[in-house]
């Protein structure tokens, strides 16, 4: 045992880039989630817009 051992913070760096890629590959989910909700959401919402013109003009004519 040598008097440097005390340190010896390997095992904490290679805990911290774990976390980092961890937090990283989190966010990037959580930004796909959220991207498609959108998405999904702006569908709907041309969908509904389109049955309301339809409504719309065949009322009209």
């Amino acid at each position: 045992m040598t008097d440097d051992d005390w340190y010896d913070d390997s095992d904490c760096r290679k805990a911290a880039q774990r976390a980092e890629r961890v937090t990283r590959w989190g966010w990037t989910a959580i930004a796909s989630v959220v991207g498609l909700l959108a998405m999904v959401l702006l569908g709907v919402v041309v969908l509904l817009l389109v049955v309301v013109f339809g409504i719309g003009y065949l009322y009209v004519n």
